[in-house]
């Protein structure tokens, strides 16, 4: 068991961490079409605070065809295109002789759009669904070791996170499998019904404050940040929790079992079986 204090709660992520990561869907899709891996998520992040995901994610818009088609314009950014593909690529060695140049400046090319292609033609709502489709399933790893940390009683559990609004007909807005994950948590922060998203520092005060509430309903002290342990699978929203005075676990993409093996050592609890342990 570790000296270092136990928390009083557990604040987790839920997609990438408690469920099977949307990022899986991305990389898939990039692979399949051939696009710089990176691409779909640097072109999310580059158009905060704005885009149209990060505006779904506040629950300013709805989840329509308004939506689609302004984030297929958020991934087809020509300028932000011809930002990144430098950076996918190795820079490209110097030509082999004279003659190699010769004929480059021979063919009249402009070496320019040799060396950018046209921005890649995502289709955005394929992708999406797609996303959403792999992150109902859970995580392998994380989920039954969340629910054996709720089962102890030991610790208030909590959930963080960047979400959105299914419209009302759709069958995921319905609980389904994503149930039996909701009733793990005695608190729940989401996104698109409190209009902040990760990494805002008001939406981990929001947090602090629910927990803290509810843990002084229960006839409890309340809880302070530094009590609490953050799971998430993004840096820029791990830092924000630090930032806020919170300890933190990164959840690595198809690395969960690393995350749940620090969630023992801060825990004291086996949260892992002998079977698990072995394929780290």
């Amino acid at each position: 068991m570790t000296s270092e204090k136990l928390p009083k709660a557990l604040l987790f992520d839920i997609g990438g961490v408690c469920v099977v990561s949307p990022f899986q869907a991305i990389l898939d899709y990039e692979t399949s079409k051939n696009i710089p891996p990176g691409w779909v998520n640097f072109s999310i992040s580059r158009s905060a605070p704005n885009g149209y995901w990060h505006r779904l994610e506040r629950g300013e818009i709805l989840m329509d065809a308004d939506f689609f088609a302004g984030f297929n314009r958020d991934l087809r950014n020509p300028k932000l295109w011809t930002e990144y593909y430098p950076k996918s690529k190795a820079k490209p060695s110097p030509p082999s002789s004279a003659e190699a140049l010769a004929a480059l400046n021979a063919s009249g090319a402009d070496s320019s759009v040799r060396k950018t292609p046209p921005v890649p033609e995502v289709d955005a709502e394929a992708l999406f669904w797609e996303m959403m489709r792999l992150s109902r399933a859970p995580d392998p790893f994380m989920y039954p070791a969340l629910k054996t940390l709720k089962a102890s009683r030991r610790f208030l559990i909590a959930a963080l996170s960047n979400t959105m609004i299914f419209p009302p007909s759709h069958p995921y807005t319905f609980p389904g499998t994503r149930g039996d994950l909701r009733n793990q948590f005695d608190v729940f922060v989401s996104s698109a019904h409190v209009g902040l998203r990760k990494p805002d520092p008001r939406i981990y005060e929001r947090a602090l404050r629910d927990m803290d509430e509810y843990e002084k309903g229960r006839g409890g002290a309340g809880i302070s940040a530094e009590e609490v342990v953050f799971l998430d699978d993004i840096g820029e929203n791990l830092k924000a929790a630090r930032k806020a005075g919170m300890r933190t676990i990164k959840v690595i993409l198809g690395r969960s079992q690393e995350a749940v093996t620090e969630l023992e050592r801060i825990t004291g609890m086996l949260l892992l079986d002998d079977v698990e342990k072995a394929k780290l």
